[in-house]
């Protein structure tokens, strides 16, 4: 049981029903990770909204995304998005168990395409050690085809996914599915 208030699907109204429509449409279902931004309907199409834009990213692919997440909230110990991206990885993208715990491990280990593990090693910097990313970091990942924007992205979706673990952290938001 969530410490704060979920208000369920069926007792939504207004624009918090509108956005558990659009999510339902998508995931089949509302799960509790977004369920507990209730009490804010506003925050909660703004999560959905970044959530949309992610999935639909035009060159973030999926497992980039999948993994970024899965080592953030490896790192902030939150195992309902562990299991979930975890999950992902190997019913979405077709990795294997051991090679998402080999991820989970090292990093460096992902089955990702040299570019894609580049940006994930990149992004990881970022998060744990800002202060430590420099120009030379930058022009590596140009040289690999990555933009500006696919940068900002990468670190904003690390970002958001921390947020979103301490939140349910906080909340002791309960594993669904």
């Amino acid at each position: 049981m969530s410490l704060i208030k979920i208000t369920p699907p069926e007792q939504a109204e207004g624009q918090l029903a509108e956005t558990y429509r659009d999510i339902q449409n998508l995931f089949g279902m509302v799960p509790n990770a977004l369920q507990i931004s209730s009490a804010n309907p506003e925050l909660l199409a703004n999560r959905w909204q970044a959530t949309r834009y992610f999935r639909n990213h035009p060159t973030l692919g999926r497992a980039l995304l999948a993994t970024i997440r899965l080592l953030v909230s490896d790192a902030n110990h939150c195992a309902y998005c562990v299991d979930f991206n975890a999950a992902m990885l190997i019913n979405a993208c077709d990795q294997t168990p051991e090679q998402v715990a080999a991820t989970r491990q090292d990093p460096s280990q992902a089955p990702l395409s040299a570019k894609d593990k580049a940006l994930l090693l990149f992004t990881l910097k970022s998060l744990h050690t800002p202060a430590d990313v420099n120009s030379e970091d930058v022009a590596a990942l140009h040289a690999l085809g990555w933009t500006d924007r696919d940068l900002l992205d990468a670190v904003t979706h690390a970002a958001y996914n921390r947020a979103v673990d301490m939140i349910l952290n906080t909340f002791k938001v309960e594993r669904d599915f």
